[in-house]
């Protein structure tokens, strides 16, 4: 009877990514001046069991890789070869190609063996006795025939994922780097572009064939989508005899450095020019090449590791309902009025149980956040080699629990600030001598609870926010005027305005249209915020503070009418009975509350809602002052009721997505009440942040 081993696969590559973050934690904490036997022989058990469970389940091109790497890893431990920094680089990048050839089963293709030959050829090399410095050069981990420059050119087919505009790529700013590598033409894909009423102006359904012409390599050309390959397809190839850019209708690299990004994401675009496009569709698709090469990503974890603590604290709580159900069951038969203070205290009991049972389950999902820090040593490492700056690494509290699904979606955010604190924070060597600093620069990720919350901080000692340099940049995009004082905590927060940007030039590591106001946005949308404090000299702390889970959430319950709503308790700032010198009108009808020195928009939620409520005149109602996208609203509501945890259900799951709501829940009385997205809230209102900003520079004010 054979046995169907595909039902371990997933088992096995689970096991192998934690063996490769293993291998690769330990090559970046290697001291090649005190070398630790322990930590070679760790790394060669990772590789081992790599090795052995490839071979198992057939995966030959891993397993046959891993044996070369495995060779040498026992020459190393038993004193027969002496490790050096070049050794070191070359066993990581042999981490990276183990990874990616593991992806690669996961996600139901084929290895790609190209880089695991060019490594063994390096292996081979140590293996025979060859020096390193006769190493091909950065340890042969790309097919050279591919890396050197293509005689005429080369063809790239790329069409990115429908939301890289909203994570604040921009594909325009790609193309004008690909200029400045030769001559370019770019024809559009418009295959999968919807009709003009379906467009979402914030999706993106183009591709892209661009030819290259010039001397460029392909690494340069990798560089310059390095920071979208894993969600697009993209293909480059050498042009051949046949392949010629006049094959292809496109425009030439003066055309594409004067496109606005605009224009791309179809924003600002007029109707006529977006139906000529359509229009043109058909006569330039005949004569497009479109070869795509999905590189597939590593799918995210289905399963969690669970200590057995948690589950013997969770079997011990069942027990516990078992015995308390069986107590109100005892009760139930011939129950009589005497027994009501037995009852009482049974139903008690039973509601501790299920809250202890609850919070049991909820523990399950938490992992420590050191499996978000993880890849930040690797990271740290090679950044700080490109840029030829010293950094040190510092992780504290990586023993911190917090939601897997929240721990998965903070990863970008994270790593973004973190480059940005390698490039722009912490300084050269030569300056950081200059300022009485030590040369090598320190990067801390903190992570601590702090109420129900979990609070990341990502802290350098580097240069700091230059206060100045913000605030003319803001100034000259119009974001504040040259009249206006501003608090250095007010400075600061500029830099999280969309599009603000102060970098000089384009770099590997930041200034690709990737703005801070895309991290703010992703971090509120897991119902967090971020805030950064910095010293001119001394350094910055960006300060990130989540909840510990997306399933349960802190509401507050408002009536309108006859409907319950659920603010997030996060987003409330304050709650106020108004009077009438407090309302104020601008021009256009807009009624605003003036909270103490500041102007704030009133939002009548019944009017957004088209629900019959108590009191439409805001003078009767309540107030409940709350805020999204750094936007503060008063929301006139009738009434309102308890603070409470619910627990959240996705509305588009079950129904659709609704404009204004992040989900419902279900109540004690069993009736289903919505939870407000306050940001949507405020969009649906049409208070944006230049209404927001006329608003609160108005002159036009006058009382209601």
């Amino acid at each position: 009877m054979s046995v169907d081993l595909s039902q371990f696969h997933q088992v096995f590559f689970e096991e192998s990514y934690e063996g490769l973050d293993t291998m690769e934690s330990a090559l970046l904490n290697i001291d090649l001046s005190e070398l630790d036997s322990e930590a070679i022989n760790e790394i060669f058990r990772a590789a081992h069991s790599i090795k052995g469970g490839s071979g198992t389940f057939g995966f030959n091109e891993i397993a046959d890789f891993t044996h070369v790497v495995e060779t040498l890893l026992d020459l190393i431990r038993s004193d027969q070869f002496v490790l050096e920094a070049d050794h070191v680089d070359l066993f990581l990048k042999s981490v990276d190609c183990i990874r990616t050839m593991i992806s690669a089963l996961e996600s139901g293709g084929q290895c790609d063996t190209s880089v695991a030959d060019e490594l063994k050829k390096s292996f081979n090399l140590l293996l025979d006795g060859e020096p390193a410095s006769e190493l091909p050069s950065g340890g042969a981990i790309e097919n050279k025939n591919e890396e050197k420059s293509a005689a005429g050119g080369w063809q790239i087919y790329f069409k990115p994922d429908a939301d890289i505009l909203r994570t604040g790529n921009d594909p325009v700013r790609m193309f004008r780097e690909l200029a400045e590598l030769g001559e370019i033409s770019v024809s559009a894909v418009l295959d999968e572009v919807p009709a003009l009423a379906n467009l979402d102006p914030e999706a993106c359904f183009m591709a892209w064939n661009i030819t290259l012409i010039g001397d460029a390599d392909k690494s340069q050309i990798n560089e310059v989508f390095e920071w979208v390959v894993d969600d697009s397809e993209l293909s480059i190839k050498p042009i051949g005899n046949n392949d010629t850019a006049s094959e292809l209708v496109g425009v030439d690299a003066e055309d594409v450095a004067s496109v606005d990004s605009d224009e791309v994401e179809g924003e600002n675009t007029p109707e006529t020019e977006v139906e000529e496009v359509l229009l043109q569709k058909e006569q330039t698709q005949n004569t497009l090449v479109k070869t795509p090469v999905k590189k597939e990503s590593k799918p995210e974890s289905v399963s969690i590791r669970v200590g057995t603590d948690k589950i013997d604290s969770l079997i011990n709580m069942v027990g516990e309902l078992v015995i308390t159900q069986s107590m109100l069951n005892e009760l139930g038969k011939d129950f009589s009025i005497e027994r009501m203070p037995k009852l009482m205290e049974g139903l008690e009991q039973l509601s501790l149980h299920t809250r202890e049972l609850q919070e049991s389950v909820m523990r399950i999902r938490m992992l420590p956040i050191s499996f978000a820090f993880s890849r930040f040593p690797r990271l740290v490492h090679d950044m700080s080699k490109t840029l030829d700056k010293k950094v040190e690494l510092i992780l504290l509290g990586e023993q911190t629990e917090l939601d897997k699904t929240v721990m998965e979606r903070i990863g970008d955010p994270l790593v973004h600030l973190v480059r940005n604190s390698l490039d722009h924070g912490v300084e050269l060597p030569a300056k950081r001598l200059e300022a009485g600093k030590d040369e090598t620069g320190k990067i801390t990720l903190n992570a601590y609870h702090q109420g129900g919350n979990i609070v990341i901080q990502i802290i350098d000692d580097g240069a700091g926010l230059n206060e100045e340099r913000i605030l003319s940049k803001a100034i000259e995009n119009g974001l504040v005027s040259p009249n206006d004082h501003l608090e250095p905590e007010q400075i600061h927060d500029l830099i999280f305005q969309p599009g603000f940007s102060t970098a000089a030039e384009v770099t590997d590591i930041s200034g690709r249209g990737v703005g801070m106001d895309v991290v703010r946005r992703n971090i509120q949308e897991l119902n967090g915020s971020v805030e950064v404090e910095s010293k001119s000299g001394e350094g910055s702390v960006f300060s990130i503070r989540l909840p510990l889970t997306l399933a349960i959430l802190d509401g507050q319950l408002i009536r309108v009418g006859q409907q319950v709503y659920i603010f997030p308790l996060v987003s409330i700032v304050e709650s106020i009975e108004t009077q009438d010198q407090m309302i104020h009108r601008v021009s256009g009808g807009c009624d605003i509350l003036r909270l103490r020195n500041e102007y704030v928009p009133i939002i009548r939620l019944w009017d957004i809602f088209n629900v019959e409520a108590e009191f439409e005149k805001v003078d009767d109602g309540i107030l409940v002052i709350v805020e999204g996208d750094n936007i503060k609203v008063a929301v006139l509501v009738d009434d309102l009721l308890a603070q409470q945890q619910v627990v959240i259900k996705s509305l588009q799951e079950n129904y659709r997505a609704v404009s204004g709501v992040s989900g419902a829940t279900i109540l004690g009385d069993g009736t289903v009440s919505l939870i407000l997205d306050i940001s949507g809230l405020i969009k649906l209102a049409g208070v944006g942040r230049d209404a927001y900003k006329k608003i609160s520079e108005s002159d036009d004010i006058e009382a209601a």
